[in-house]
């Protein structure tokens, strides 16, 4: 049996509701991000200029390395939930992408970054899971979305970082070619361990929830009927949400040098994370359906932008909005899933929802490729568009946000 619905708060809550591992968490995310963001921004040019692929082979890079990992994501987070832990499973995630990403420093073909990519993704795939249950167990229903707004700030500072930390390298070695592209990949594993350590040494194991004896398929269907709603939902979103580095792309077609393209990606993050923790907050007052709906809305507008408007500084205004979509819709959809499911079953529900995310990515990013060969850059950001307008609508028909309240309180 799951466990009854928690209070909206505890006694022993901190007084603005954020556990310290929350805060150590964000911590680890922060040093993460400084190291994979510090390769997002040269990853395009690198894979097309330097080793000579076609931006076909970018989509299937991304599409395979973010979707074949899905199977592990599920697992992890169904045997953080049968075993009850989850610190063990994060750490060894964290510090198997950290090796993965140095380890692109010596890749010679676009198969090897693909291997390297897929072994970076697999140890995210690892430590999602539990880590955001982790977070949901530490933390009051009151305070979720304040809580995974902090983590998705502090995660965001490390990504506004990264690109800063990219130019800046690439300023300085940007004479020396493909070899300064290889510098980059091997300085990234310098905050990858960082962030390691900070999981290893500050973050206490979590008060997670006991074990539950269950099969992987029975508990998943255990997780309810809005659960799976929301899982339909987002699945339509992510179909049309290709990988960052087709926008990337998009930026550097426009005109932009190299190094420019990590200061378009630094203001990125910054409004990223300027916004996360507010729209968190918001959520808890609110609601995350309204915010996921604008989410989406502002998504559409984003990708119609950026496949009708290829100017530079079209093409920045359509960064910066995507940075507002993001900083609504990642919190929120975590919250929304700890708010839907039992204690009890958290990593599993979190690991189903990055399976069906992975598994949509795979089509959307290999597809985008090929549409941007075939049709033209623009096609894949009006498909993109297109789809996020359908998962807009389903989100009001099927989860219904006047009724959210309702929901979350039922029981």
């Amino acid at each position: 049996m799951s466990e009854p619905p928690e209070p909206a708060t505890r006694p022993h809550d901190p007084p603005d509701g954020v556990h310290p591992n929350v805060v150590a968490l964000g911590f680890t995310s922060l040093f993460t991000d400084i190291s994979s963001e510090m390769l997002v921004p040269i990853l395009p040019m690198f894979v097309t200029v330097t080793l000579g692929a076609s931006v076909a082979s970018l989509g299937i890079i991304e599409g395979i390395a973010e979707s074949t990992a899905s199977v592990l994501r599920l697992t992890s987070g169904w045997l953080s939930d049968r075993l009850g832990s989850r610190k063990p499973f994060a750490a060894l995630g964290y510090a198997f992408s950290g090796v993965a990403k140095a380890t692109m420093a010596v890749a010679t073909s676009w198969t090897f970054v693909l291997a390297m990519r897929f072994s970076d993704r697999l140890g995210k795939a690892l430590r999602t899971p539990p880590r955001d249950a982790l977070i949901a167990d530490c933390t009051a229903p009151a305070y979720l979305g304040r809580a995974f707004g902090l983590h998705r700030a502090m995660d965001t500072i490390g990504a506004a970082i990264g690109p800063l930390v990219a130019w800046w390298l690439l300023s300085r070695w940007q004479s020396l070619g493909a070899e300064g592209y290889r510098r980059v990949f091997l300085a990234s594993g310098i905050p990858a361990a960082l962030g390691v350590l900070a999981i290893v040494l500050f973050v206490k194991a979590s008060p997670a929830a006991p074990r539950v004896a269950r099969t992987l398929r029975q508990q998943a269907g255990a997780l309810g009927p809005a659960f799976r709603r929301f899982l339909v939902v987002d699945a339509v979103f992510q179909l049309g949400n290709s990988s960052n580095a087709f926008v990337l792309l998009r930026t550097e077609k426009a005109g932009w040098s190299a190094s420019h393209v990590s200061l378009v990606y630094l203001a990125f993050n910054l409004v990223y994370a300027a916004l996360a923790l507010p729209f968190g907050g918001l959520s808890d007052r609110v609601g995350r359906r309204p915010l996921l709906l604008a989410a989406y809305a502002v998504f559409a507008g984003t990708y119609a932008l950026l496949a009708f408007d290829a100017s530079k500084w079209g093409v920045v205004a359509a960064f910066l909005l995507l940075a507002v979509h993001s900083a609504l819709v990642e919190g929120q959809a975590k919250s929304l899933i700890a708010d839907l499911v039992p204690r009890d079953l958290r990593a599993t529900a979190f690991g189903v929802h990055a399976t069906v995310v992975g598994l949509a990515l795979l089509p959307a990013s290999v597809v985008a490729g090929e549409l941007w060969d075939h049709v033209g850059a623009s096609a894949p950001f009006v498909v993109g568009a297109s789809l996020a307008l359908v998962a807009a609508v389903l989100l009001a028909v099927l989860l219904p946000p006047g009724r959210e309240w309702e929901e979350r309180h039922a029981g």
